[in-house]
């Protein structure tokens, strides 16, 4: 089985990045590779999205992003897509609920130990809007964001009156007054079905769920589905599987196709047609405190999510007819 190399990828983005004029002055045509196939691809769907629309909820949607599962690309998932939803001009927050503080540094914001955090909104009742922080790259993006006092969390919560549901105290009293504008809630969980996940899913109305197309992608993904059940029967009647990525794409690997396969064929209405590209860019954007939205907008990993971003707002318009039509 084959891998495109680490050059290669880089070459894909950088060509992607560079201006239209010289993508199409150099590559109009199929000259039969793969890789300026690939590229115009980009393009085109980048162009293609740049004059989609990207209707807003009718109200707030809240996802929990999860899956127990390190390395599937679930915080780049979460603040990418948070990063493309915010682009084309919708109210996002997400709330960095990992111990690791990834999506924090991701979206630029300080997240140094003692910064007030979602630490101190689970722990000592302290609202919301008080410690979320806005983006510095986009202006309708903000993050709550999470430090290393969050790492012992899970353990102090145990004892704390209602500890289910203290996010869900925090997200609703956020909801009423400051934070009624906005239209989507992302909450980047922690690899792990302890306590802070347990929140976000009695707060969310939508799980996310990003599936890395490698082997073993589904390991672990039956305890997903059972907590998700749980919660539904007993904490939060609301809470519905709706999203699933497939990330770390490689269309020319047998292996890829055969994962994206089985996932469609157990969650065929969940699965989202677009799947995210393995990207260097995506990779590198953390780095320099951004998305891969902001840091290079052009590289096919940017394109990739702001697809994604195109279906679930998609997806939540057509529901929101459905349920109009009812």
């Amino acid at each position: 089985m084959s891998r495109a190399s680490v050059p290669e990828m880089e070459a894909l983005d950088s060509k992607v990045s560079r201006e239209t004029s010289d993508v199409y002055g150099g590559l109009s045509h199929d000259d039969g590779s793969p890789l300026a196939n690939e590229l115009i691809a980009t393009e085109r769907l980048r162009r293609e999205l740049e004059e989609s629309d990207f209707p807003r909820p009718a109200q707030t949607r809240i996802f929990a992003v999860s899956n127990q599962k390190g390395g599937v690309g679930k915080t780049t998932t979460t603040v990418n897509i948070a990063a493309a939803l915010a682009k084309r001009g919708a109210n996002v927050l997400v709330i960095d609920s990992d111990p690791q503080g990834n999506a924090s540094t991701a979206l630029g914001v300080d997240h140094r130990s003692g910064t007030p955090s979602i630490y101190d909104v689970l722990l000592d009742d302290v609202p919301m809007a008080k410690v979320a922080q806005r983006c510095p790259d986009i202006p309708t993006l903000w993050c709550v964001p999470a430090t290393i006092d969050l790492a012992g969390a899970d353990i102090e919560m145990v004892s704390v009156v209602r500890r289910e549901f203290r996010l869900h105290t925090a997200v609703t009293d956020l909801l009423a007054g400051p934070g009624k504008e906005l239209d989507y809630v992302f909450i980047d969980c922690p690899p792990s079905l302890g306590l802070l996940t347990l929140n976000a899913m009695v707060v969310a109305q939508e799980i996310l769920i990003p599936i890395q197309c490698e082997y073993y992608a589904l390991e672990g993904l039956t305890q997903l589905i059972r907590t998700v059940e749980m919660v539904r029967k007993h904490l939060n009647r609301d809470l519905e599987v709706s999203t699933i990525v497939l990330t770390m794409f490689d269309a020319r690997t047998n292996l890829a196709r055969e994962v994206a396969s089985e996932v469609r064929s157990h969650f065929p209405d969940q699965t989202l047609d677009q799947t995210i590209p393995r990207s260097v860019r995506v990779s590198e954007a953390p780095s320099f405190g951004q998305t891969v939205i902001t840091h290079d907008p052009h590289s096919s990993g940017a394109v990739a999510y702001a697809a994604v971003a195109r279906e679930i707002a998609l997806r939540g318009g057509a529901a929101r007819a459905e349920g109009e039509r009812k």
